[in-house]
């Protein structure tokens, strides 16, 4: 059932239309993930649908009574706002009922004129329906249960939370309502790798359909049941999760190209018809020559796809093999540890990951790394030849009084993209990439990710992108608590894989030796465990792990089939939901046995 339909849309901001005569619904259940190009338009549909703005033209349904919550990118809260308060924001309106109600009460007590005493009465009994049907009564314990399942401290001032945490708070005082629809721009800003799995999971569990907005490809990949994309103002909807849409847009994008290029053959032979002679002239027919007019007009109104950014590293003369050697280096600020007795050499052409929460010092270790600040204790040295190009995470190289001119020739006209293609023009030999993902769209992001695989230099790269990190680093560093760091083999997958097994084959009470570097071999990053004899039951469950690692790979292959083909989510749109849902279920449980195999292998 559709919870929210806008048919004929239309919205500009200057010459270019965001939205141009297209059409937009959202269904119970679904969870829609709405990608596009920076500018493209994105967080203006999002306000339409949340009746923050009104398009310029378009005819729009709300299913009756819907209740929706909105929020932004960067949530603004009062000074001096509680937790609490801010949470219990999100009950306004019901709780301008309960106090109207109250109000109302008193004045009925208060009244012995029998028709303003009846007049009272209806307004009170309306008002209690009201109530009723939003369960506003108790909404203290309401704010309450959320705050606890948010795990979050109502008496906290919101402003000294981190970016992650008021996040939290946002989605507190969203959730607060019960809304049938919830709409999100950029959840996973701010967010670590704990933070983005706890709101999958959230939103996974909701009830509330979700429209949300991200360029996180791992979160679309868990996340959506459906892909929406705004290109050229037009909306273009893709059954399926992220994955099943790149296969389906190559497809769209390939049908395009081959109607595109027969409609301008089409065009070219009616130019050479219309210049003939007088005779051919003469002879010339009205309606071909109107149709050729509006092929004209059609060919000029085309909206080409829009070319992406153009980048080329520039690289200076190769390093030293050795980049930097770190030995047992520590590292405090105000009395808290942010790095401790640590250890790690970085060789020319290592291509290395950090990855921790936020505030874990990942910035710092980046610093101690390339020797711009030095080690509390323990020696750290760089190589020579170092030509370092640094993409800083609070964008402080790019001067925002310069014009785009002064700043870069060519320029691309966002900050970001301004700024890389700044890095890329200087000649270097170690790229250093600090939360270069932040505010760059899914083209930018895989244009970024094939250069950075043709660049022959070292990478030091901090970032909370998934598959970013996926598909870029060799290694990684991971903070691992009370200032331990450790290098580990492998992309973030790897590490997750790695991570998990040693958590759950380590003996109990034992000790994490953090502070050692981590060798380049797999094997080396196994834990050492005591031989150990397989009990009668331990060796029936690691019989039948192989057969069942079997079959939840044929179930995960057969879904993820359904998905990409997409016919399932016409059909039946909540089968298709449930079929993704149970993709990403697989996912975990073959990990956890593959991890148990591991475990039971090693014994």
């Amino acid at each position: 059932m559709s919870l929210f339909s806008i048919t004929g849309a239309q919205l500009a901001f200057g010459h270019v239309a965001l939205l141009d005569r297209t059409d937009f619904s959202i269904e119970t259940n679904e969870r829609v993930g709405l990608i596009g190009r920076n500018g493209a338009g994105k967080s203006s549909l999002l306000k339409i649908v949340a009746q923050l703005i009104v398009p310029d033209d378009g005819v729009s349904a709300r299913q009756q009574g819907l209740v929706t919550a909105y929020v932004p990118q960067e949530p603004v809260f009062a000074d001096g706002e509680t937790v609490f308060e801010a949470v219990a924001s999100g009950l306004a309106a019901g709780r301008a009922l309960l106090d109207e109600f109250n109000t109302v009460t008193a004045q009925l007590a208060e009244t012995h004129e029998s028709s303003q005493y009846d007049a009272l009465l209806v307004q009170m009994t309306n008002l209690q329906a009201k109530l009723d049907a939003a369960d506003t009564w108790q909404w203290s314990a309401r704010v309450e249960t959320l705050l606890t399942q948010l795990a979050l401290d109502g008496n906290a001032l919101v402003q000294t939370l981190s970016g992650g945490g008021q996040k939290r708070v946002a989605l507190g005082a969203a959730l607060v309502a019960r809304p049938d629809l919830l709409l999100l721009d950029e959840p996973t800003n701010h967010l670590d790798f704990d933070g983005m799995r706890w709101l999958e999971e959230l939103l996974i569990a909701q009830r509330a359909s979700v429209l949300f907005i991200t360029h996180d490809r791992s979160f679309l990949d868990r996340v959506a049941t459906r892909i929406v994309e705004l290109d050229r103002g037009r909306l273009l909807s893709f059954p399926g999760n992220f994955g099943a849409y790149q296969v389906q847009k190559a497809q769209q994008l390939e049908v395009e190209r081959i109607e595109n290029a027969k409609f301008d053959k089409l065009l070219a032979q009616e130019e050479v018809w219309i210049r003939k002679g007088v005779e051919a002239r003469r002879t010339r027919s009205v309606s071909r020559i109107g149709r050729l007019v509006e092929m004209r007009t059609e060919r000029a109104q085309r909206r080409s796809v829009q070319g992406n950014l153009k980048l080329n590293a520039s690289q200076a003369e190769k390093s030293g093999k050795l980049v930097a050697e770190l030995n047992e280096v520590s590292k405090s600020y105000d009395a808290r540890v942010l790095i401790k007795d640590f250890s790690v050499t970085v060789t020319r052409g290592d291509r290395i990951g950090l990855i921790g929460p936020n505030g874990a010092g990942k910035t710092t270790l980046l610093k101690l790394i390339l020797g711009t600040v030095p080690p509390d204790q323990g020696q750290a040295r760089t190589g020579t030849q170092l030509h370092i190009a640094y993409f800083d995470q609070m964008r402080a190289r790019l001067d925002p009084e310069q014009t785009l001119l002064e700043t870069i020739s060519p320029g691309s006209g966002e900050r970001n993209r301004l700024l890389l293609a700044q890095l890329f023009a200087r000649p270097s030999n170690v790229l250093v990439l600090d939360e270069p993902t932040n505010d760059l769209d899914i083209p930018a992001l895989e244009l970024l990710e094939e250069l950075l695989a043709e660049y022959d230099g070292t990478v030091l790269l901090v970032s909370h992108d998934r598959t970013f990190l996926d598909n870029v680093v060799t290694s990684v560093i991971v903070a691992e608590g009370g200032g331990g760091w450790r290098e580990y083999v492998g992309s973030f997958t790897d590490w997750q894989i790695q991570h998990a097994r040693a958590a759950q084959s380590a003996p109990a009470g034992a000790t994490k030796n953090t502070g050692a570097p981590a060798s380049k071999d797999r094997a080396a990053d196994r834990p050492i465990q005591r031989a150990l004899k397989l009990s009668y039951k331990q060796q029936q469950e690691l019989s039948a792990l192989p057969a069942k690692i079997a079959a939840l790979e044929a179930e995960q292959k057969a879904i993820n089939e359904q998905l990409v083909e997409g016919s399932i989510f016409m059909q039946d749109a909540q089968q298709g939901a449930r079929l993704a849902e149970r993709h990403a279920q697989i996912e975990d449980e073959l990990l956890a046995a593959l991890e148990r195999w591991q475990a039971l292998e090693a014994k």
